[in-house]
């Protein structure tokens, strides 16, 4: 993969990840210390649970806006294909949460993505393993 659409990817990945966890930490926050919001089912009885939410979606927030910032190498693909694996696998093990908060919507839009990037990251970095061979010819 040419380094312009890598990089492009790394982007489309980082506006993601800074998208859905603010929305996450913005949910986990009013569930947690305000009773309110779909989480507030889930954490009403025992809202310091929200640890894990927050944590959570902080660090995605924290990688998306250093993906956003990084200077494009290939080997960020394997780093971004493993993060989305994650992810994503965290939904499915988790996903009475979704049912829970009547949230089902959301838990089919960010799985989905978190595997479509798995399969984009992981097809870019073997393109560009490649690449780099055949140009070492």
């Amino acid at each position: 993969m040419p380094p312009f659409y890598g990089n492009l990817l790394v982007r489309v990945n980082a506006g993601f990840l800074m998208l859905a966890s603010s929305g996450g930490l913005f949910t986990d926050i009013a569930g947690s210390f305000f009773g309110r919001g779909p989480e507030a089912i889930l954490l009403g009885d025992a809202p310091g649970t929200g640890i894990g939410f927050i944590e959570a979606h902080g660090l995605a927030l924290i990688i998306g806006v250093t993906l956003w910032r990084i200077a494009y190498s290939r080997n960020w693909h394997a780093v971004l294909a493993a993060v989305h694996m994650l992810l994503g696998t965290a939904n499915l093990l988790f996903w009475q949460f979704f049912i829970s908060a009547d949230v089902l919507v959301v838990g089919y839009v960010t799985t989905a993505a978190h595997f479509l990037f798995v399969v984009a990251h992981l097809a870019a970095l073997t393109g560009s393993t490649r690449l780099a061979a055949q140009s070492s010819r």
